[in-house]
């Protein structure tokens, strides 16, 4: 057995948290250092998660020459910098979603991690999910038959609160990237990536997008309806439809759930699957896998694919 994979956190917030209580369903991997802005803070998270090391800066949590790998968990209009610091230092990174504000700053973390050689891989834990996984094999196998169409949503209700991130321009507020990162991430996966796009963005009221719906269009004529809003608790929902069945997925799409595969005759069959916590440990398996085999991206979560996400909802955010 290869020995457990030493996590560096950076930030100390709300996902770092969650990320660090579902490490410990695994064996793969352990946090021994945190990073924050701040002693007390790098404290606090220590003393809750039992983490040897706690500095008050960045800089000296990816100098740290005990840890393996870092986690970037502070807000997307900081994972560029954080994440080049990480790779400046050589260390391995695993980049919280939305990977970066744009495209731009995404090929350049990708360049950077590749002339060096360095693993790196966008968080988008969905993709690991035990349910998910079963998906992607079912459409390996030709199970749904060509896949035509795909719908997904993401909306949760915030108080318009003025001093909120995601309300706030200069910290990159908006639904799109904190929400429809998922329901976009989740159609490249199967679709790849578009090549038409309409949408409809409306502004919350500080200006950020506060409410999008998308319409992606793809080569082989299937096409995606995507929605995210931060103005409403929506039902999260996905459904995939080929031409010889159908997925629905229930909300939570985009954590651990359930799903129906619903035969073009109407015969249906339920799936369900058991994962531990909020399911964040399972991104961190294949983090553990990719380093330990000397592979520098995953398969599951292709750089190349990350880029291509962003530069989506670039696309997409241009109707703003």
């Amino acid at each position: 057995m290869m020995k457990p994979l030493r996590w560096g956190i950076l930030g100390t917030g709300r996902i770092a948290h969650t990320f660090a209580s579902d490490l410990r369903f695994i064996d793969d991997g352990e946090i021994i250092a945190v990073g924050s802005r701040s002693q007390s803070s790098a404290d606090r998270f220590a003393d809750e998660f039992d983490v040897q090391y706690r500095h008050p800066t960045y800089e000296q949590l990816v100098a740290n020459p005990e840890v393996d790998v870092i986690y970037v968990a502070t807000p997307h209009p900081m994972h560029f910098d954080n994440a080049l610091l990480a790779l400046e230092h050589d260390k391995p990174v695993l980049v919280e979603k939305a990977f970066t504000m744009n495209a731009s700053q995404a090929r350049e973390l990708v360049q950077v991690a590749r002339e060096r050689k360095l693993f790196m891989m966008e968080a988008m834990w969905t993709r690991f999910l035990p349910h998910v996984v079963a998906i992607r094999e079912m459409i390996a196998n030709d199970e749904l038959g060509e896949i035509v169409a795909i719908e997904a949503d993401h909306g949760k209700w915030f108080e318009p609160d003025p001093t909120s991130r995601l309300f706030a321009p200069e910290l990159g507020g908006g639904a799109l990237l904190d929400l429809g990162v998922y329901p976009v991430s989740f159609a490249s996966m199967i679709l790849g990536r578009p090549d038409r796009i309409a949408a409809l963005v409306d502004p919350a009221f500080s200006g950020v997008d506060g409410q999008t719906s998308m319409l992606f269009g793809y080569e082989s004529g299937a096409q995606a309806v995507l929605t995210c809003t931060s103005h409403a608790r929506t039902a999260t929902r996905a459904c995939i439809s080929g031409v010889k069945a159908r997925i629905e997925i229930a909300g939570d799409f985009y954590a651990p759930t359930s799903f129906r595969l619903i035969q073009r005759s109407g015969e249906e069959s339920r799936f369900e699957f058991s994962s531990e916590g909020r399911g964040l440990h399972h991104q961190a398996i294949e983090v553990a896998r990719c380093i330990d085999a000397g592979v520098l991206e995953s398969a599951v979560m292709p750089l190349d694919e990350t880029v291509a996400i962003m530069e989506t909802m670039d696309r997409v955010l241009a109707f703003l």
